[in-house]
């Protein structure tokens, strides 16, 4: 029985039009399933669906059509059993102002059940660098330090599945090295794991399997590693002071001085060094390296919507 399973999952959002035509369709016929002890990435631009498939999942959102289940629950016929099964993450730091740490982790505990459990308590807090903000108010507390809040919260009823989108947007690198020890300790004892990221290392070191999005459609499904394989180029990267020709730049992924071309072959790569050349640039730290996720991310977003992105399960 899967962890988590997508069934044609649709969802339309009405215009103020109010004609069919006009409507807003933010997914449309999304089937996966995510096995359990899974770490399972879901990927896509903003905009491409991600929150609006799992807050389906959590229940926060009714789907148009299509069926969601949790370790054989659905989410709309059976929630409470779906939602004791979830322990969600969100991206907004959403807090009550009123109580203590310690106090909210209690209040969320009694949300399922759950009583004279402050032993986890105590471990979460450990393990998540809250354990001398106990006893201070949430309102005190930093945005970094809340979003570990938000985590305790998520995991303090020990959920079968363990839900994060965008868990590490905006936090420094001393919370996202404690989070992902802690959630990859979780992985490991038998937890499954669905991650929603930008940061697409994140990703790659983190997820065996990886789904994205476009446009509220599937495009990809396939394991990380031969999601790596598939990708149809390297990576010539070097350093550079200033504006490389726009024949270049169109194919290029600029950041900042460093730029990234693919390369097919050994004459792509001199021919490029041969234009940077010609323009009277000089290139510095120049590297080529195997294709990373980020790299494979750009290639199937650049495809049109409907082409087969040769999916593997």
């Amino acid at each position: 029985m899967p962890a988590i399973s997508f069934q044609s999952v649709s969802k339309n959002y009405h215009s103020k039009r109010n004609r069919p035509d006009s409507d807003i369709r933010a997914l449309q016929e999304v089937s996966f399933d995510i096995q359990p002890g899974e770490f399972f990435g879901l990927l896509g631009p903003n905009g491409a669906g991600k929150t609006t498939l799992i807050s389906i999942l959590a229940g926060l959102t009714r789907a148009s059509s299509g069926r969601v289940m949790v370790h054989g629950s659905d989410v709309l016929t059976d929630f409470a059993s779906a939602r004791r099964k979830l322990g969600v993450v969100p991206q907004e730091l959403v807090f009550d102002p009123f109580f203590t740490v310690r106090e909210a982790l209690r209040i969320q505990s009694g949300y399922f059940g759950v009583k004279n459990n402050d032993d986890w308590i105590d471990e979460l807090l450990a393990s998540l660098g809250l354990a001398d903000k106990a006893n201070a108010n949430m309102r005190q507390l930093s945005g970094g330090m809340k979003r570990r809040v938000l985590v305790a919260q998520a995991l303090v009823h020990k959920p079968q599945v363990i839900v994060l989108d965008e868990p590490t947007a905006g936090v420094d690198v001393e919370l996202r090295q404690t989070l992902w020890q802690f959630i990859a300790k979780l992985n490991k004892q038998g937890s499954t794991v669905l991650l929603t990221t930008h940061y697409l290392e994140e990703a790659e070191a983190l997820c065996s399997r990886i789904a994205m999005l476009k446009q509220g459609r599937m495009v990809a499904l396939a394991q990380t590693s031969e999601l790596l394989k598939a990708a149809s180029s390297n990576v010539l990267r070097f350093k550079i002071d200033s504006e490389i020709p726009k024949a270049l730049a169109d194919k290029a992924r600029i950041t900042g001085r460093i730029v990234q071309l693919p390369a097919h072959n050994a004459h792509e790569i001199e021919q490029y060094l041969s234009a940077i050349r010609e323009a009277g640039l000089v290139a510095e730290d120049v590297e080529i390296r195997k294709a990373d996720l980020e790299d494979v991310f750009l290639e199937v977003m650049a495809r049109k919507v409907g082409e087969q992105p040769g999916v593997a399960a």
